[in-house]
């Protein structure tokens, strides 16, 4: 993933800001990551399989606290990340947004027809859709 925006490190950080291109790419690419929310006044991270479809992050799921508490407060949060612990480089990106459970018909039929399965024996009949407003990505080089 090369791009030609500025690939010097942060002096802070010592990060490169990735793109919002490249962070596109990568939750694209890749098919697991955390949900973030806040249940009453306590942060709460879920491991989720997901698919990126018009914008937005999918999550198969069921009724619960995931899907409670991301479509009833004001903001979610969803992160993908990788590290090599032998290189010592790896990537974040972070998805701050709106959670919606779809409820028309037809979206949920689409969202259905995406094959996405659930890792886990476990029923996932419903759906969490993240729609971002805010989507940032940063590399280790």
């Amino acid at each position: 993933m090369t791009d030609a925006h500025d690939e010097t490190p942060d002096h802070r950080t010592g990060l490169v800001d990735l793109t919002l291109e490249q962070c596109w790419e990568l939750l694209a690419a890749t098919g697991a990551g955390r949900v973030a929310v806040v249940v009453g006044s306590v942060p709460d991270i879920f491991p989720v399989n997901y698919v990126v479809r018009n914008g937005e992050i999918l999550i198969r799921t069921e009724a619960g606290t995931k899907l409670a508490a991301a479509t009833m407060m004001t903001s979610v949060a969803f992160e993908i990340d990788h590290f090599d612990g032998t290189t010592r480089k790896g990537w974040s990106v972070v998805v701050k947004g709106h959670g919606r459970e779809p409820s028309s018909l037809d979206e949920i039929v689409e969202l259905d027809d995406l094959g996405i399965e659930p890792w886990v024996d476990a029923t996932k009949s419903r759906w969490l859709a993240i729609t971002p407003y805010e989507v940032t990505g940063r590399r280790v080089p």
